[in-house]
């Protein structure tokens, strides 16, 4: 396998609290031998399990970044069994720039793996991370909100074609984090994601959509962080019998039924909010055309049973947007 044309600046292997850069090589005008710096912490103190934590997947998600920003301040060496390697802008250049997608080549980290390490920034970067960051890891954190488009009840994430015999050890992940929802896609949302890269590893995800709009809930983000040191707690990597005990989690599936979509550029007025038990049938909302005022608005309808679970942040929309998913209860 070709190796990574990106260089870690710390040495994963060192006992110790470390923390440095993977460096992006990125030439341009201004700088012929140029690097993008991905911030990288190493906090390693002995026998144990490798835990991959990463967020910044999405730029524009930020109740990840802000906990592992806090998780790396606040552990030692001394209160970890095991190591933890925490990324908390992944892909670096969208968020820096607090974009969804990277500025540099339009690239979707978690839409691009296993990467290619003669590709794009972004392809270059979700090589290093598979090939040589989850290759050392037992367990994945991949921390998602809504971002700027969406807005999500708190809920963790898994997928069902994403490494069966790993179901078990996800569930049980899912329900120590604690978030109120636990979401089981019936396939990865895209090819490429971090889902299929740890499945190709052999090793057990779990990600999270907590919130979203572009800003940091204090209560999603609490539960993010109490939930991410239970996990941890679980996997004996740290200790975490002072925390309050996770709450009962409802389970819900995603399959494509579940998706509302635009079906005209307008502004979208929703009829629902998160939530709601809604019927296949119901008016999701209407959309608005007020370039056009005698245009009278267009409705878009729930095509399945379920639990809206994410609603669409921004009542500007164009065909194709997604305003609104469920969950179907199991």
């Amino acid at each position: 396998m070709t190796k990574s044309k990106i260089a870690l600046n710390i040495n994963l292997d060192t006992l110790g609290k470390f923390s440095g850069y993977a460096k992006l090589p990125y030439s341009v005008n201004r700088s012929a031998y140029g690097s993008l710096p991905i911030p990288v912490v190493s906090i390693r103190g002995g026998p144990g399990k490798t835990v991959l934590l990463l967020a910044g997947t999405h730029g524009d998600e930020f109740e990840g970044q802000v906990t592992l920003t806090k998780l790396a301040q606040e552990l030692d060496a001394k209160d970890v069994s095991g190591q933890l390697i925490i990324v908390p802008m992944a892909n670096y250049p969208a968020a820096k720039a607090g974009h969804r997608v990277s500025p540099i080549d339009q690239g979707n980290l978690n839409r691009l793996y296993p990467g290619d390490p003669n590709g794009s920034s972004s392809e270059m970067i979700a090589h290093f991370i598979e090939t040589e960051l989850m290759a050392r890891a037992d367990f994945v954190f991949d921390l998602h909100s809504g971002g700027a488009s969406l807005n999500y009840l708190p809920a963790t994430t898994s997928v069902m074609s994403a490494g069966s015999a790993l179901a078990h050890e996800r569930k049980a992940a899912m329900e120590a984090l604690g978030a109120p929802y636990g979401l089981i896609f019936t396939s990865a949302p895209g090819a490429g994601s971090s889902s299929e890269a740890a499945a190709r590893r052999g090793i057990p995800r779990l990600g999270t959509e907590l919130g979203g709009r572009g800003w940091v809930h204090p209560v999603y983000s609490e539960l993010c962080e109490v939930g991410v040191r239970r996990v941890l707690g679980r996997l004996g990597v740290i200790q975490a019998s002072e925390l309050p005990l996770a709450q009962p989690v409802t389970f819900l599936s995603v399959d494509r039924e579940c998706f509302v979509y635009a079906t005209a550029a307008g502004v979208f007025e929703g009829s629902v909010t998160l939530g709601a038990e809604v019927k296949q049938g119901d008016c999701a909302g209407k959309i608005y055309f007020p370039e056009t005022p005698l245009r009278l608005p267009e409705a878009v309808h729930f095509a399945a049973d379920g639990i809206v679970v994410c609603e669409r942040a921004q009542a500007m929309c164009e065909i194709g947007d997604c305003l609104y998913h469920l969950g179907k209860p199991q």
